[in-house]
């Protein structure tokens, strides 16, 4: 087992954000944390990636405590997709995907001729590498987004932990950076916003609803209407595509009868 978390718990002041939140992930799954605004996606991956400190709970990596593990030691393992990826100083794309190279790195280490080439790879897998030279600071977001993405391929990590990394991307570089992960056969814990492309790329999905995990399972056990009703409120429509063979979601509108729910 690569990642295994029991009861993490974690508030904002008196609002509790994670609420004895326990989740697992084997290697080589693409584990999906999903639910609505607001319901701790998030905070459970601060928490897991240590830009929050849980009130309490364990988090263990591979066997390891990773709350005592040496940031350098859990970059080499972690390699971390947030959604706000502000840089106070400008750089050229290929500088700040070369910082994906630091934790391989001693203090004044400069890049080698292998370091030039995994952030070249990274940027060409991603459609960037015409972009390598400009200033990051003058991309659009999903531009940004897809340079920070590029950056946690440099970092040669066999473990992603993505927070809704596609959220600022058109459909196409959705596709695009989920096709690429999957080929990678690294692990994720990814927070994922549309619930089709958890569907599609999922393992196992983990439904998060006021800090708690609600529901767990395969994507065919986790979306049925009622349990998509029961976590976000609207009505759907849920079948297998008969093209890729996944559980498909159609959302139906305020004025469908609610007795075509589940057609």
């Amino acid at each position: 087992m690569r990642l295994q978390v029991e009861n993490l718990t974690f508030s904002y002041g008196e609002c509790e954000a994670a609420d004895n939140v326990c989740l697992h992930v084997e290697a080589g799954e693409f584990i999906g944390l999903i639910g609505p605004n607001g319901s701790g996606k998030s905070t459970v991956l601060n928490n897991i990636y240590r830009a929050l400190t849980p009130d309490r709970g364990t988090i263990t990596l591979d066997g390891e405590n990773l709350l005592k593990m040496s940031h350098k030691r859990s970059a080499l393992k972690l390699a971390v997709v947030g959604q706000e990826n502000d840089v106070p100083f400008n750089f050229l794309v290929e500088e700040i995907v070369a910082m994906g190279r630091s934790p391989h790195k001693r203090l004044f280490d400069i890049d080698n001729a292998y370091d030039k080439y995994i952030v070249k790879h990274a940027l060409a897998h991603l459609g960037m590498e015409d972009m390598a030279k400009r200033n990051y600071l003058n991309l659009s977001g999903g531009e940004k987004q897809r340079v920070i993405i590029a950056r946690a391929i440099a970092q040669e990590s066999d473990f992603f932990i993505l927070d809704e990394p596609t959220n600022h991307l058109d459909i196409s570089y959705q596709m695009q950076v989920f096709d690429f992960i999957k080929r990678l056969k690294v692990t994720v814990l990814s927070a994922i916003h549309d619930l089709n492309m958890a569907a599609l790329y999922c393992d196992r999905l983990y439904v998060l609803k006021a800090g708690r995990i609600v529901l767990r399972g395969t994507p065919e056990e986790v979306f049925t209407p009622e349990n998509i009703y029961g976590v976000y409120g609207v009505r759907s429509s849920v079948g297998k595509h008969p093209i890729t063979g996944k559980t498909a979601i159609t959302f139906l509108p305020a004025e469908i009868k609610e007795d075509s729910n589940d057609r």
